[in-house]
C-alpha cells in the first residue's frame, strides 16, 4: 500500500487550504469594507498579503519536492 501521507501530498493540501482561506477572507473583507469598516479591511488585507506570499512559498517548495525523484 503506498504511503498516503508523503510530504508533497501534504504540502499540496496545505496549499489548497491557503487558497481557500485567502478566498474566504477576501469575501469577508469586501463585506466589512462595504459596511464602512475600512480600518478592519486594511488589517485583513495585510493578513491576506502574508497568506498570499506564504502560499507562493508552499507552491514553490511543492514543485521542488515533486521534481525530486525520491518523492514520486
Amino acid at each position: 500500500m503506498p504511503n498516503q501521507y508523503v510530504l508533497p501530498d501534504m504540502l499540496e493540501k496545505i496549499y489548497e487550504n491557503q487558497l481557500a482561506l485567502e478566498a474566504a477572507l477576501m469575501e469577508l473583507t469586501l463585506e466589512v469594507e462595504r459596511q464602512g469598516a475600512g480600518v478592519a479591511g486594511e488589517n485583513v488585507r495585510g493578513a491576506l498579503h502574508t497568506i498570499g506570499e506564504n502560499a507562493g512559498h508552499i507552491k514553490q517548495s511543492l514543485a521542488k519536492l515533486r521534481a525530486d525523484s525520491s518523492y514520486k
